[in-house]
């Protein structure tokens, strides 16, 4: 039985209530859009493409995605992805993360690209092998530029249990390298014995796994450091035409916007042999990160975004909606931390040759965007302690651990802004219920 025409209008009804009473901004004209055509799309999960610049997406993501920035985003594509190979490769690259929802994510985090490869070969150890070769040339060729560096690329799973660098890792686990390890085609390690051992390139190749790669990008539109990664969905495509995947899971499609209409054909391919349960998969993995975030590895701005989608895709509309609404506001641009931090990060660690100058930019360009967004006391208290972390940076060097005054400071502006996200989202009831139903579920 249909939903009567009157229900997004109750629905706006309760969630403006709810956005007054939290002081929560809404656009009253677009999140009545927003929920009639949600509405509509309930038994819909069609593809569509946007005629003008030929990007397409699943109905409901792509009612999240802003054309704004789509060159800018295209422009980086050329860095991250993987060329076609007549008769070999076929690719698709589309954007995920909130590049892909910057229609209400006015301050996205990263960069994040997700690409379907479809490899033609006569057996999956050949299939297997030119991916080896792909992502090996990929780091030749875009390892390093005048804008642009690789950080680590994840390719393979170890043959056995090692201890690499003091950590363990069991057999089976991904396997992080390095462009210098992948120049090298191999890395060193040891057996849980300690006997020396050697992990080689063509000893990752036998399992693929799940394959990523992750560079850090001088986003001259944004005027900072941008961390930007692609997702890797690769398939062998078998002469009798059976796909496979080589990770042995073909991922659904449910937050991605492909950037060229000319890789629908290799999408809509892949698509038909998604499995009839690909949507409660996604919502189970969505749910189970949000359990990490509000648990174990506190994290309310992570969880919200999650949230998001698993309210949109479940039907909770209402919920969905405030979390849509609560990423519209210009607070939200606290966000754009966990960028700084990962930046951060990557800064120092050793050997690292990202300019810690890159970082000091980054941060002094968050302390205006807060000083021209936020009012009164929440701007107070976010510019204090986003000055103690820019004054630390000055004694940072690249390259070297984290200074114990920069680390103190960056617990600080952290724990400031789990508290806002913290506070917006338990402001909702239903949405307080829902955490606290996580929290409440035993571990394991």
């Amino acid at each position: 039985m249909s939903s009567p025409p009157s229900e997004p209008n109750e629905e706006l009804d309760r969630v403006l209530q709810s956005a007054r009473r939290l002081g929560v901004e809404m656009n009253e004209a677009d999140a009545l859009s927003w929920l009639t055509t949600m509405a509509d799309s309930r038994a819909d999960s069609g593809i569509v493409t946007d005629a003008r610049t030929g990007v397409f997406g699943h109905k409901i993501s792509m009612l999240d995605f802003s054309d704004a920035d789509l060159e800018h985003f295209r422009t980086l594509g050329r860095i991250v992805e993987f060329a076609d190979v007549p008769g070999v490769v076929e690719t698709a690259l589309a954007l995920s993360g909130s590049a892909a929802q910057s229609k209400f994510q006015t301050f996205p985090g990263d960069a994040d690209f997700f690409e379907r490869v479809n490899i033609l070969a006569e057996s999956r150890d050949a299939a297997c092998k030119i991916l080896a070769d792909l992502i090996r040339a990929k780091t030749e060729q875009a390892g390093r530029g005048s804008t642009y560096l690789m950080i680590a690329v994840r390719f393979g799973s170890y043959p056995m249990d090692v201890v690499r660098a003091g950590k363990p890792k069991a057999k089976g686990d991904s396997i992080e390298w390095s462009p210098q390890d992948i120049a090298a085609g191999q890395f060193d390690a040891n057996l849980p014995d300690g006997q020396a051992v050697v992990i080689r390139w063509e000893d990752a190749m036998v399992e693929p796994g799940w394959c990523k790669l992750d560079w850090v990008i001088a986003d001259a539109v944004r005027g900072h450091v941008v961390n930007a990664s692609n997702m890797l969905d690769v398939t062998w495509e078998a002469p009798d035409g059976t796909i496979t995947p080589l990770d042995g899971y073909l991922d659904p499609y449910f937050q991605e916007i492909y950037l060229e209409a000319e890789s629908a054909p290799i999408f809509a391919k892949l698509a038909q042999h998604v499995s009839a349960d690909a949507l409660d998969e996604y919502v189970a993995q969505l749910e189970h990160e949000v359990d990490k975030y509000v648990t174990t590895d506190i994290n309310y701005g992570k969880a919200a975004k999650r949230m998001y989608n698993v309210f949109r895709l479940t039907g909770r509309y209402e919920d969905a909606i405030f979390i849509r609404e609560l990423f519209d506001e210009p607070a939200s641009m606290l966000y754009q931390v966990w960028s700084l931090f990962r930046t951060m990060e990557e800064c120092c660690a050793p050997g690292s040759t990202i300019a810690i100058e890159s970082v000091r930019a980054q941060a002094d360009q968050l302390i205006l965007s807060v000083v021209q967004s936020l009012e009164g006391a929440e701007e107070t208290a976010v510019i204090k302690h986003l000055l103690v972390l820019r004054d630390a940076l000055d004694t940072q060097e690249s390259g070297q651990r984290m200074h114990a005054d920069v680390e103190a400071a960056r617990a600080e502006v952290i724990n400031l802004v789990n508290n806002f996200f913290y506070e917006k989202l338990n402001a909702l009831p239903s949405i307080k219920v829902y955490i606290d139903e996580i929290q409440a579920e035993p571990e394991g």
